[in-house]
């Protein structure tokens, strides 16, 4: 089920996760045992949640993998979405 507007998986991050643990990014970062960099541009909306960041969540709060890659692929098939009419694809059926 496709969201209308999915958050950038980032804005979770640092809502739900960061947040109400008063977590700063650069702690944030050596917890998941990545650069501040890298945290930051997830969190800015960036950069994109891969299988390994995923996996390094998962472990740090207790959640699924597979959950945050959901998010990240319902907010890319949104963005997607929004230029459908810019792809020009011809329709294929068999004749």
């Amino acid at each position: 089920m496709q969201m209308y507007n999915p958050p950038h998986p980032g804005e979770i991050i640092r809502k739900l996760c960061l947040e109400p643990l008063g977590l700063s990014i650069t702690e944030a970062a050596e917890a998941l045992g990545v650069s501040r960099k890298t945290l930051s541009s997830i969190l800015n909306g960036r950069a994109g949640i891969s299988p390994e960041m995923a996996i390094r969540l998962s472990i740090a709060f207790d959640t699924t993998p597979e959950s945050w890659l959901n998010q990240q692929v319902q907010y890319d098939l949104q963005l997607a979405e929004q230029r459908r009419g810019e792809l020009r694809v011809r329709r294929l059926s068999a004749a």
